[in-house]
């Protein structure tokens, strides 16, 4: 488990990762919630779908060292996104709950917990 900082503000607490082919796959679909994580990060991943999903999210596309590449908020389910190149990994969260000033270019860090 980790958690996602910036600066002193902490965007995401417990955040999940799905870094295997099984768990990379399933994601979040046919989940009713996050349960009891923030997040779930995603690597390697430059795309997604909410295909299956029944809940929308909030989406931080991010390169390998943890620079914002995109932020897309609260998408819907049965959606798709475009391929970000710059995208290594991604950060899904509940809808509504990333912070507003998270932007491109913004740099997170990572703490495992």
């Amino acid at each position: 488990m980790m958690s996602f900082k910036k600066g002193e503000s902490v965007i995401a607490a417990k955040v999940n990762h799905a870094n295997n082919i099984f768990t990379r796959m399933k994601g979040l679909m046919f989940s009713e919630s996050l349960g009891e994580f923030d997040g779930l990060l995603i690597t390697p991943c430059n795309s997604i779908h909410t295909f299956f999903m029944k809940y929308p999210i909030d989406v931080v596309f991010l390169s390998k060292d943890y620079k914002v590449v995109k932020v897309r908020r609260n998408i819907k389910p049965w959606r798709m996104t475009g391929i970000y190149f710059g995208a290594f990994q991604v950060l899904e969260m509940n809808a509504g709950t990333l912070s507003p000033d998270i932007n491109p270019g913004d740099q997170l860090e990572v703490t495992r917990v």
